[in-house]
């Protein structure tokens, strides 16, 4: 079982971040930002070809990271690949030591820097679920008996701030049917909103990790708004990040961050950050926040 799967399972108040792969092979920079993310953080979430641009694998990177002591959750998308290529990247996965795997159905190709690509969409983000409790049972997606069955604690995502809600939590509960034991949010910014939330799928009995990213801009809040499905940044908070001079907005961002932190905790089971560049804040957002460093979020090498 993972580090991740035992800190939810005793009660932890689990952190989690999120590193982008680069566009290229030098892979000096990601690590150097992984070390930052350490001893602060139970898992690093390693990113699919978010949005739809070509980066190094997830798969590769979740392999770095385990090998550094840094415990991966390696993220999964159908946008890119069909049943069998995902089952493949799933076993080996596995071989590999990886066993946190969050199950993603991926952003459109139009959005990304390839948008001449042709989409798979084979399965989706349910029967990716799916498909890793079947192979769980040591069989593939054709009925196949496996020489070696692995292991997985498989996660998903929701999106506490969407409009209409009930979609999502619709596809929640196919989730939690299809083998999700924890979710990872999009990001959320009204805490009153993310409390209704809790309350309407509190029967799902799911541990849950609120999405935390930093604004770090009025520019980019709005673009959330108009370009980010299921994100809603509040009109007060673009105007308290856009009050401040440049120099400042940094340190007014991490305390905004903290805030809505300690507000939303006493709600969930963890926190998800989603860094976007902005690792070196991490320590100070979670300090801020009241989390300090626990010795069961980093392996440390061992």
């Amino acid at each position: 079982m993972s580090r991740l799967a035992d800190a939810i399972a005793c009660g932890e108040f689990v952190v989690t971040a999120e590193l982008g792969p680069p566009k290229g092979t030098n892979v000096a920079h990601l690590l150097e930002m992984s070390e930052l993310l350490r001893d602060h953080v139970h898992a690093v979430n390693v990113t699919d070809q978010q949005s739809s641009v070509m980066m190094v694998g997830s798969l590769t990177v979740c392999h770095l990271l385990l090998n550094r002591g840094i415990e991966p959750v390696f993220q999964v998308t159908c946008r890119d690949r069909n049943r069998i290529a995902l089952q493949s990247d799933l076993l080996s996965a596995a071989v590999l030591g990886i066993t946190n795997v969050l199950c993603l159905t991926g952003d459109y190709v139009t959005l990304g820097d390839h948008p001449q690509a042709k989409p798979v969409f084979d399965l989706d983000s349910v029967t990716l679920l799916k498909t890793v409790a079947v192979l769980q049972e040591g069989r593939d997606l054709s009925g196949k008996a496996l020489t070696g069955v692995p292991s997985y604690f498989p996660g998903a995502v929701v999106s506490p701030a969407a409009s209409p809600l009930g979609p999502q939590i619709a596809k929640m509960e196919k989730k939690v049917a299809a083998g999700a034991k924890f979710f990872q949010t999009q990001a959320v910014y009204d805490p009153a909103q993310f409390e209704a939330f809790v309350r309407q799928v509190e029967y799902l009995g799911v541990p849950i990790l609120v999405g935390i990213i930093l604004l770090k801009s009025a520019g980019m809040a709005r673009f959330m708004n108009s370009n980010v499905a299921g994100v809603t940044v509040p009109d007060g908070l673009i105007d308290e990040i856009g009050s401040v001079p440049r120099p400042e907005r940094a340190a007014r961002a991490v305390a905004i961050g903290a805030r809505l932190m300690r507000e939303m905790n006493a709600m969930c089971q963890g926190v998800h950050i989603m860094t976007l560049g902005w690792e070196r804040h991490v320590p100070r957002l979670l300090a801020e926040a009241g989390l300090a460093p626990s010795p069961s979020r980093s392996t440390n090498g061992e």
